[in-house]
């Protein structure tokens, strides 16, 4: 019988998983590349207008949610693919969903940045 292995060495494991997955994402996936660069100069612009703690929240909030549901997206198209790799329409629709969700909080994204530095710039 083995041994079973103890919460805390789970725990780590399961951090060393997702450290490898998020390291996937922004080393193999171009949009991900696209928006953590993105991220990036946004966190370089915030502290060039010295953004309140308030901004700083909602700005790293809307950061991670955009990169976070990228990163679902291209699991979702993965499984997509595995699943069924020949052109299907329900596969397509899948997918469409699924970008489609990228695209939403692309764009609250948008409107979130414009909140924030429209009045900082005018």
């Amino acid at each position: 019988m083995l041994k079973k292995e103890s919460f805390l060495v789970n725990r780590l494991k399961s951090i060393i998983y997702a450290f490898k997955g998020a390291w996937i994402l922004i080393t193999t996936e171009a949009s991900i590349k696209i928006q953590v660069f993105i991220g990036i100069a946004m966190t370089f612009v915030g502290f060039y207008f010295e953004l309140t703690k308030m901004e700083w929240i909602i700005q790293c909030l809307t950061i991670g949610l955009i990169i976070a549901i990228e990163g679902i997206n291209t699991a979702i198209e993965e499984v997509a693919d595995f699943i069924h790799p020949e052109k299907h329409p329900k596969i397509g629709l899948i997918k469409d969903i699924s970008a489609g969700a990228v695209f939403i909080m692309a764009i609250t994204a948008i409107i979130v940045g414009v909140i924030i530095y429209f009045p900082k710039v005018f």
